[in-house]
């Protein structure tokens, strides 16, 4: 597996990995995530994307872009046959080395409160409860924070 910034050449396999990531939610929540509706094209010039890849075959991807003092985690996606094999928590670190390398005090994310199995894994990460908010016509996102040490990550 490597790790490669992601580019705008790669948008319609960062949607189509996306797609059958999120694919599995649609009967918890009743509607699709904002990420199965995300205009990649666009998310491309505005967040930085890091791909994980096993040979040709795009296996996950992490969006992020700064906000304020931390890095926003906005997408975290796997193709489905790579669950569960640790390249979510992979990919998660590895969000958190480049909020490290840019002086942030953190990584920050948000979820579906009915995507219990994320809150979760990321609270097995590390990360706590910051607050909840309603969007989307009533949906109840679950917003969640992780302060690293500068000096090094665990």
């Amino acid at each position: 597996m490597r790790l490669d910034r992601g580019t705008p050449d790669q948008a319609g396999a960062i949607r189509d990995l996306t797609l059958r990531a999120y694919a599995k939610w649609l009967p918890v929540t009743q509607r699709k995530p904002r990420p199965m509706t995300a205009d990649y094209d666009l998310a491309l010039s505005e967040h930085r994307f890091d791909c994980l890849w096993n040979g040709e075959r795009l296996a996950g991807l992490i969006e992020t872009v700064p906000e304020g003092d931390a890095l926003l985690i906005v997408n975290v996606a796997v193709e489905p046959d790579y669950q569960g094999r640790g390249l979510g928590m992979t990919l998660m670190r590895h969000a958190e080395t480049l909020a490290r390398a840019a002086g942030l005090s953190g990584t920050r994310l948000y979820t579906n409160k009915l995507m219990t199995e994320n809150i979760a894994l990321y609270e097995a990460l590390g990360y706590s409860f910051e607050k909840e908010t309603i969007h989307d016509g009533g949906v109840v996102a679950v917003h969640m924070v992780r302060e690293i040490d500068l000096q090094s990550i665990s």
